[in-house]
Order: structure tokens, then sequence, then C-alpha cells
């Protein structure tokens, strides 16, 4: 065959991303096993996706939550083990619905925000795995609480809100060393006594599983480009 004849499927650059998340994890150290792929389904249909479940893959990240109520009903009806995290900006009004649907939030940045999870969560039983969405580079466009108000803000939620934060999330710049945002949130998470670092896309993530990372969030390097 050709090299041109052949066209690289999800499944396979799935693989490929487990390699390479096996291989970071033991340049750094650590066991793969301490992270976890979540495999970014942002704007790809259900036919796009089950090869990527049927491969083994259980973990899956949306942006939105009217695009994953809309499209993951019937895949979660034939594979029930599949988790969902939210990893896109949450308005207060879709909290009922976000904390009913997904298994985990990464993007809490608000008081508003973490009162509205915290209703839900007692109202439906429901307990979900919860990040704080660092800006760790103060973007005036980028959701995110400050690095200056997140020790604040995380003790609003702990203490107040009786909330059980697993850990913190961060996008950084992306005309920026990705390197240096992840050795902060890690300091910063560390000095809160917080264990999840969500932090790596599919550029990245090898960098940030080297600054300890547990959840890395690929998309184009699994689906390929939107």
């Amino acid at each position: 065959m050709q090299q041109n004849d052949y066209q690289e499927s999800a499944v396979d650059r799935l693989k490929r991303v487990n390699d390479e998340i096996a291989a970071a994890a033991k340049a750094a150290g650590r066991n793969a096993e301490s992270v976890e792929l979540v495999a970014v389904s942002k704007t790809f249909d259900a036919d796009a996706i089950r090869p990527v479940i049927e491969a083994g893959q259980r973990v899956f990240g949306e942006n939105r939550v009217q695009e994953a109520e809309r499209k993951w009903p019937p895949l979660r009806a034939e594979f029930p083990d599949v988790k969902l995290h939210l990893i896109g900006p949450l308005q207060s009004n879709k909290a009922k619905e976000a904390v009913a649907f997904f298994d985990a939030i990464h993007t809490i940045d608000r008081e508003k925000i973490a009162r509205a999870i915290a209703g839900e969560m007692t109202a439906q039983g429901r307990s979900l795995e919860l990040f704080v969405q660092v800006n760790t580079g103060e973007e005036p466009q980028k959701a995110g609480i400050m690095p200056g108000d997140a020790r604040a803000f995380v003790a609003f939620c702990r203490d107040d809100l009786k909330l059980e934060i697993k850990g913190l999330m961060c996008i950084p710049p992306v005309d920026e060393e990705p390197a240096v945002h992840f050795a902060f949130l890690a300091k910063l998470a560390r000095e809160m006594g917080l264990a999840g670092l969500s932090m790596g896309m599919s550029g990245d993530f090898e960098t940030a599983i080297a600054f300890g990372a547990t959840h890395v969030r690929v998309g184009s390097a699994i689906f390929g480009v939107r």
C-alpha cells in the first residue's frame, strides 16, 4: 500500500495519544494510570465518537451543555460506563442541566456558578468531580478566576458551600510558554492541598504531564481538525 492510500483514523490517533501519555508519565517518574485522558469530542457527532468508545476510551469532554444533551443520550444508553466532563464555560442558568448530565465540571470560576452547582448537587443528590478554573495568564477575554483570588475562592467553595474541590484547571495563553503556567498551577494546587490538575491539550499535554497533570484534555490529536 502506498503511503497516501492510508488515512489515519481516530482510533489510530487515540492509540498514539495513549502511548505518548504513557511515555510522558514514565519520563516524569509517574505511573500512566495517574493521568486521565479526557477525549474532547465537542463539535463531533455520535458517528465520529462511537469508534473511539469502542476502542476503549471512556472519558469525554464537551464544551456546551446543550450540544452534549443532544448527542450523548443514545451513546450513553449503548455505553453506560462512559463519563462526561464539562470543560467549557458554564452559565448559572444551565447549572441544573449540567449537574444532571455531567460527571465532572472543570470550569467553576465565580461565586454565582459555585452556589448554583452546590444547590443543584444537593437538590439532585449527585456528587460531581469539581475543578476551579484559574486564569493563569490574567487574560481579560478568558474565563477563570484571577490567580490572586484563587485561594479565597477555593476556601469559599469548601467552607461556605461544602463543595469538595478536586483540583485546579487552566488554559495557558496561546502565545506564551505553557510550562510556566503549568508550573504555577501545580504550585498553587499544592499550597491548597488539591491533588487534581486539569491542564494540557493536544499541543502540550506531554509538558503538562511533566508538571503533574492528572487530567489532560485532548481533542484534535484524537478526532482531527474541527
